[in-house]
Parts: C-alpha cells; structure tokens; sequence
C-alpha cells in the first residue's frame, strides 16, 4: 500500500503593516487607431486637430468624455456633435478604442468609410496618438501616402479628359482633330503669299 504524505497546512498571512501593498492590476494596453482629422471650420477655439487629438488621448486617461472635454476646454455636447459630423469615421473609431469598446474597423484609405475626399486626406494626413504607461504623453502626425496617390491619379484622370468648356474654348473634338475657324487652324489665319 502507498502512503500519500499528508497535506501541509496553508501559511498564516502575515499582518497587513507587514505586507507590501499589493500589485495594482495592470490595465489592459488599448491601441488606439490612427484617424483622419474632422473637417471643422478654421476657428481657433473649436475643434481644430490638434484638439482633436488632445481630447482623444485625455479620453483614453480618464475614461470620461466630460473629463477629457475639460481638459481640451470644450464643452461634452460639443465632443458629441463633433463626432456625428460628417467625415467622423476614424474619430469615432478613435473615441471607442479609448474608451476600450469593440469597434468596427474603418478602412482609412477608402472615401466611402471615412467620408472623406482623398485630397482632404492626403493634405491633413493621420494623426496617431501616444500614450504612455496609460497616460495621454503626446500626438503625431503621419503622411496618408495613400491618399496621396489615389487623389494624384484622380488628377491623373482628370487631366487627360478633355472638359466640354476646353472643347468650346480651343475648338478641339475628342478625336483630335480641330474645328474649322478655330485657334488650332492655322491655314485660316495665316495670310496667303
């Protein structure tokens, strides 16, 4: 027959002055998303983008949409307004990973989910939120190269399409060829020796 050995009986815990305080649990590391800037009126006291990306960070802080609106000095209803505009996607998507939701993900480089041009885009860039040790520690821009492509070849396309008013104005059809009379015949202007 085996013999199992008897179980030790569990250690007194120490009194609490003797204890080290315990570990506070750490917090899970939120990854907030690049988003575009809101297109806002050029007002120095609203919302401009470097609010923008102030409040979001104070809001991945705090966890409080009046508390981090305070910090940026606006108003709550205001952050509320700022992310139902148009062109807010990547904001809200922003605004839900501070607060640790689920979020569906916005495709930064398409004009229908963000609701943005691509001009826009490529002007205003990203903005990516730094955070350390789950405090706000900072902002930076990043160049949307993407969008910069898509609205050169938008240009691209446009540029090689001859307009209805060019047509009128320099007499040229699509073919190529000139309209008699026109500032591209230059058999009809020139005299004849």
């Amino acid at each position: 027959m085996k013999r199992h050995p008897s179980p030790q009986p569990a250690p007194e815990p120490a009194p609490e002055s003797a204890c080290e305080p315990a570990p506070e649990p750490r917090r899970t590391r939120c990854r907030i998303p690049a988003f575009h800037p809101v297109p806002v009126g050029p007002r120095r006291d609203g919302w401009v983008p470097e609010r923008q990306a102030a409040f979001i960070g104070y809001l991945a802080e705090t966890r409080s949409v009046l508390a981090a609106a305070r910090a940026v000095g606006m108003g709550r209803e205001s952050a509320y307004r700022l992310r139902k505009r148009p062109g807010a996607a990547g904001f809200a998507a922003a605004w839900d990973a501070a607060l640790g939701r689920l979020h569906s993900p916005v495709n930064l480089a398409s004009a229908k989910s963000t609701g943005l041009d691509a001009g826009y885009r490529a002007e205003h860039g990203l903005i990516q939120i730094v955070m350390g040790r789950g405090r706000y520690a900072g902002r930076y821009w990043k160049r949307d190269m993407n969008a910069l492509l898509q609205h050169l070849a938008r240009l691209d396309r446009v540029g090689r399409r001859p307009s209805a008013s060019a047509t009128r104005l320099h007499g040229v059809k699509l073919g190529g060829a000139s309209t008699p009379g026109g500032p591209l015949d230059r058999d009809a202007a020139a005299p004849i020796c």
